[in-house]
């Protein structure tokens, strides 16, 4: 709880904060050409300047339009536009069809942009107990925008990456990797351990709930699998084997026909992968990336291994690097003890997807400066590989 006479210095910084974090999206944005704002390849992939406007939106919806006085909004069909899945809002366009969006223009998004932006001076200079009041409001929404920063990355690679000509996002090429070194288990003994969220600072509601749990002895690599050591697993047949996959994993594999993983093609005889800038021979030293749980289990099945719990992985995570790639866990996104939805369009934010997908931990290379926390509970599908995902193998 901030105190009277820290107040002004705190919302100081939530001002710097969010200018900053909104010029990053932009930032993130400026290598693209008009025509790359609009793609949607893929359900999960959202297009760009939808990315820009609804998280303009955000804080145009929850913010501006409650609590600044006399605030209009830039355009009342925006609300249609650029909801995501917020039931309590209202009607708003399917997921499949914001690639349809020719209009509103990457013009009228940017200026909608700046007029909400300007409006959030104008809020941030209300009276302070005002502002105090929806604190943890603006919070969630400075995270939001920083969780679509991630997605703004992962989306623009999946529509660059499967564009024929392959095109570069940027000139930059991707640094030379050293050689990795054999990964080493690290022992943990069995014992009561706490994971959660616990103090000062924000957190997302379904890290809420510091708890004990039980865990057996066991041991977690100390680094991550490289696209080297995963293509021992292909070459060995592992696309080919059943053995090795769940079912649903096998039934992926069949249907759509996988023999790598997203971003590898064989040309020549030779392994290339696509980067952000552009095509170029695997490296095979590099970690390995785009594996979606299914993938994760099955390589480390043949290991003779499995996935972390993402209990182990919490506990463990002071003993090793993380934050290059989201990191699967054999956990389903599930509650933790005494979890319970916030009212209102908040409440929708986590708590209505517990089902049907599992976690992961860590952070990533496309996640956004300050946005990671060893307690962060991401979540995906497990047939989904265009987020930046990786193994870390447990036993």
């Amino acid at each position: 709880m901030k105190t009277d006479s820290n107040i002004p210095s705190y919302f100081a910084e939530l001002e710097t904060r969010y200018l900053a974090i909104r010029q990053h999206s932009i930032h993130i944005c400026t290598p693209l050409a008009i025509e790359d704002y609009v793609v949607q390849p893929i359900v999960d992939v959202s297009p760009p300047k939808w990315h820009l406007g609804h998280t303009t939106w955000f804080f145009e919806t929850f913010l501006l339009t409650p609590h600044l006085p006399n605030y209009q909004v830039f355009d009342p069909q925006y609300t249609y536009v650029f909801n995501s899945y917020y039931e309590t809002v209202g009607a708003r366009v399917i997921r499949t069809d914001r690639g349809n969006l020719s209009r509103p223009s990457v013009e009228d998004i940017y200026r909608y942009r700046s007029y909400v932006d300007d409006h959030m001076r104008v809020f941030f200079q209300q009276r302070l107990q005002t502002i105090a009041s929806i604190a943890a409001l603006l919070e969630l929404g400075l995270n939001h925008e920083q969780q679509h920063q991630e997605l703004l990355v992962t989306d623009i690679k999946y529509i660059l990456g499967h564009n024929p000509l392959f095109p570069p996002y940027t000139k930059e090429l991707p640094p030379v990797s050293p050689t990795p070194l054999p990964i080493e288990m690290i022992p943990f003994p069995a014992g009561l351990y706490e994971i959660g969220f616990e103090g000062d600072g924000f957190s997302f509601d379904n890290e809420l709930g510091k708890h004990k749990v039980y865990l057996q002895e066991f041991e977690i690599g100390n680094c991550l699998v490289s696209n080297g050591e995963y293509l021992q697993f292909m070459e060995d047949d592992g696309y080919l084997d059943f053995r090795h996959w769940h079912a649903e994993g096998w039934d992926w594999v069949k249907e759509n026909q996988v023999k790598s993983p997203l971003y590898w093609h064989k040309i020549d005889n030779q392994w290339m992968y696509y980067t952000l800038s552009g095509l170029h021979e695997l490296d095979l030293d590099a970690t390995l990336n785009h594996i979606n749980f299914f993938e994760a289990s099955a390589y480390a099945n043949w290991k003779g291994m499995r996935l972390p719990t993402e209990a182990e992985w919490e506990i463990a995570s002071d003993k090793f690097d993380w934050g290059t790639r989201w990191e699967w866990t054999g956990s389903a996104y599930l509650p933790y003890p005494g979890f319970k939805k916030e009212p209102g369009a908040v409440g929708e934010y986590n708590g209505k997807f517990m089902v049907n997908q599992m976690v992961l931990r860590g952070a990533s290379d496309a996640t956004s400066p300050g946005h990671s926390r060893k307690t962060y509970r991401n979540f995906f599908h497990t047939q989904h590989q265009w987020q930046y995902t990786g193994i870390r193998l447990a036993r």
